[in-house]
This record gives structure tokens, sequence and C-alpha cells, in this order.
């Protein structure tokens, strides 16, 4: 796969690879399935190697329809192997969880969905309860289900709380009840239609995805975009940061019963929303990429870095009340502690992660875009809890809006468009590090040079995994708060 190293791995080989992976700085990101052919089923694991190396993928051909589980050495493995085992049916001997991800148990379906025979028109059918539930026993324990339908635009989702007065004991969290099938859908799309469903995965995302993406075509193609173009990528990626960290901290100042706080902090939000509409003719930043570069130029003039600077004067009034307000605080420092182990072998990422001791982004570990050119400022927290979570991103904000005003300065005359054709049977992978973490695109040109397949790695699928371990003997009051602070999207990891 052009991007990464590959290396073809024996069955045999992988729960030894598995454990030496960590003790060499390495660190296994994702595993997905694909059909090379319509009969044979193949097993890529993507390893992330020390910042500056390329990413490793190890390539996997299963005899049979059983291969080794590596979820007991790399936990964070475990989801992508029920998830392959739902949609591929492909099964993972010795697995510590192997209850259904994707498909809720008395899901019914005529096979694996994503198996060529799968008939296009069939239907789900829920043959009885979702099941999946854990035991918990004990006279005081008390069972809470809440969801999936919530409150007010909330995405949907069903946590079932296990308790005793406050405390809660155990949450399992159902997701996928929004599971849509994008990346089925991405098949026979051209690169061109897949920009626009890679925009539609996660409308608070839409930019990174649909970046992540066209550098994955990128790739497969040999053809990177012109440096304006770079330049420009860059500086809407951190637009989008800025608008959703904006969201965040307002919706977080709600959480903690900060009324005005919450209210300000989406009126900061809308701001920086309306000037992506008029930069881009989009407040989501949609319709501006496609693979090769931009659909069209753009020009920030001598309007958009002024009109950063007075927003950054507000922010940073709104960011110092917060700081300041002692109730927020007191709501906040150790609320929801992800301890840095768990972390890591849970598979966190972004401002999560980097708030629990983890220092790792894809802007300046593995650069893309206009990163490599001009560095951007990682901060980062070691406390784990929610206000180390809101901490980092306050910093980002900071760090987002200086980075933003250098690539404006540096901006010159030039195309952003360069022919851009991935040739059939080729195969690329694309990365960026959205405001919620870093993304992954792994795409596959058929023989017919339309889209095979298409996996998503999004960065809420690796933080909702980590989630429940912050929950778990914690309270019933924080929860609201402790979820706030994990900035999630429901939509981000159904897919």
């Amino acid at each position: 796969m052009n991007g990464v190293e590959t290396m073809a791995v024996d069955v045999s080989d992988l729960a030894r690879l598995a454990r030496e992976a960590p003790l060499s700085g390495s660190r296994l990101q994702m595993a997905y399935a694909w059909r090379p052919e319509p009969k044979v089923i193949e097993l890529r694991y993507l390893v992330s190697r020390a910042p500056g190396q390329p990413f490793t993928l190890w390539c996997v051909r299963p005899q049979g329809d059983k291969v080794p589980s590596l979820a007991s050495q790399c936990p964070l493995l475990g989801w992508y192997e029920r998830e392959i085992a739902d949609l591929f049916g492909l099964r993972f001997a010795d697995q510590p969880d192997s209850s259904r991800l994707v498909l809720h148990e008395g899901a019914e379906a005529p096979g694996p969905p994503l198996d060529p025979d799968f008939p296009a028109d069939a239907r789900l059918h829920l043959a009885g309860d979702i099941g999946g539930m854990p035991e918990v026993a004990g006279d005081d324990v008390q069972r809470l289900p809440w969801g999936p339908v919530r409150a007010d635009v909330v995405e949907s989702a069903e946590f079932v709380f296990f308790y005793i007065g406050e405390h809660i004991l155990h949450l399992h969290a159902q997701l996928f009840f929004k599971h849509r099938g994008i990346e089925k859908r991405f098949q026979g799309l051209t690169a061109q239609g897949g920009v626009v469903l890679a925009e539609r995965v996660s409308g608070v995302g839409s930019f990174t995805h649909a970046l992540a993406f066209c550098q994955a075509v990128e790739t497969a193609a040999g053809a990177p975009p012109p440096p304006r173009a770079r330049l420009l990528r860059s500086l809407l990626a951190e637009m989008e940061r800025l608008y959703n960290h904006l969201h965040y901290l307002g919706h977080l100042a709600e959480c903690t019963t900060l009324k005005v706080g919450g209210a300000e902090g989406k009126l900061l939000e809308e701001r920086a929303k309306q000037l992506n509409a008029r930069l881009t003719g989009s407040r989501f930043l949609r319709s501006v990429l496609t693979p090769g570069g931009l659909r069209r130029d753009l020009d920030p003039g001598d309007w958009l870095a002024p009109e950063l600077q007075r927003l950054n004067v507000e922010i940073e009034a709104y960011k110092d009340l917060l700081a300041n307000t002692g109730t927020y605080l007191d709501r906040l420092l150790t609320t929801g502690v992800l301890e840095r182990q768990v972390a890591f072998d849970q598979g966190a990422t972004g401002p999560v992660e980097r708030a629990s001791g983890l220092d790792r982004d894809l802007r300046r570990d593995h650069p893309y875009a206009a990163y490599g050119d001009l560095a951007v400022r990682v901060p980062g927290r070691t406390a784990g809890d929610a206000n180390a979570r809101a901490e980092v991103r306050m910093e980002e904000i900071a760090a987002s809006l200086d980075f933003m005003l250098r690539v404006i300065d540096a901006l010159r005359p030039g195309d952003v468009l360069s022919p851009c054709v991935a040739p059939p049977g080729s195969e690329g992978l694309g990365w960026a590090e959205s405001p919620r973490g870093s993304l992954f695109y792994a795409v596959h040109f058929g023989r017919d040079g339309r889209l095979a397949r298409v996996k998503i790695r999004s960065p809420s699928f690796s933080n909702w995994r980590a989630f429940p371990f912050t929950v778990h003997d914690s309270n019933m009051m924080d929860y609201a708060i402790n979820e706030a602070s994990f900035g999630l999207t429901i939509a981000g990891c159904d897919r």
C-alpha cells in the first residue's frame, strides 16, 4: 500500500509480533478486513512506529474461517475483531469478548453484510432482546437502562448503569443504533463521489474526514497536491478544530450548570462557523476538497487574519472566566480519571490521550498537508481527568489560532489542484489529526478504477471504547460532565 511499509505475515506469527510491538515503541492502531478476490479475505493490521517513521501494515491471509485473537495482548483490537466478525463472518479464537458489536444480539441477517453475495435489498430483523449484558449481581444492585432515545438532539445509544445509590459499579454502552453502513456505501463510487460521502460520516468532522480520504487517494495515485493547496488544507483543518473546541467548552460549561457560560461558548462557536462560511461558502467546510487539492481557490485576503485576532480576544476572555470559576472547576477536577496505561491499552486518541500523559499528534509525528513546513504546538497534561481534557483543548485553541495566522502569512499565489487518478488495483492510506484525535482512511481501488473497499478508523470509535473505564466506580452526579469532557460523537463511531 502506498504511504506505508507493508509486510506479509503468517497467521502463526501474529501473536509474537503483537507482543513485541510495544517493546520497540510501536503501537497497533487498527485492524480491518477486505476482499482482494471475491472468495478471499485478507486482514490488515496498521502499526504506528516512532515519530517520523512510516507506518507498517501487516497483511495476513487466514487459513479457514478462524484466526487467533490479539485482543489479550492489545486490548484496543477487541472492537476491531468484533466488527470484522460481524461484517465479514471471520471468527477469532480465544477472544476475550466475542459478543456482537455492530450487529446487535438478536439481529438476523442473511449473511455477513460485507460479503459480496449479501443481497442489496436485505433487511435486518430483530429476533429478541439486544442482550450482551454483563452479570452484575448483589441484593442492593440496581439496573438503569438509559436510551437509545435520550434527550433533545442527542444521538442514539443505550447506556445501562449498574449502581448502588449514586455509586456506579459498571456501565454497559450499547452503540451502533445508527450504523449506516458507510463503508459499504463507498463501494463502487468514484474517488470524487467518495469525497461527498466522507464529508457526511460525521458532520462536525466533515473536513478532516474528507481530507484523510483525499490523502489516501493521493497516495494511491502518487499525486501530491500543490503547495498552496496544502497550506489552505491546513488552515481549514484548524478552522474546523476551532469551532469544535469552542462547542466543546460551551457544552461542558452547560453540563456544570453554567448557563451563561454555555451560551457564551456556543456564541463563539457560531462566530467561528460564520468565518468558515465567509471563506468557503460552507459553515461545515464542505464541497472544498477533491483528490489532488481543492475544487477552487480560496482567498483569505486581508480580512481573515484580523477577524481571527478579534475573535481570539473574546476567546481568551472566555477561557479566563471558565478557569477562574470555582463551581466549574470543582465539577471537573478528579472527575472521570483516565489512567495513562488504560488510555494506551484501550486506544484513546486526541485530546483525551494527551490529557492522560500520552504525547502523540499526527500533525507533528507524521506530518501531512503543510504541517511539515509549519510546526504546530501540541499541549498535554498528565492528570487524565475532565479538567485536564478541558485544559488541553483550551491550549489547542490558542495553538490553532497561532498556526492559522502563520499559514495566512505564508500563502503565495499558485495552483490549488493537480491531476490525480488512482490506477486500477491501487491502494493508499491517508490520515489527519481531527479535533477528536487520529483519523485514518485506507482505500482500495478495484480493477474498474472505482472504490472497492474503504476502511475508516475514526477517533470516536477509539475513545468510546476507553470512556467506560472512567465511569466504573464513579457516581451518577458526575456522569454527564464526564461524557461531555470526552467530546465524543456517536455518528463518528457508528458510521
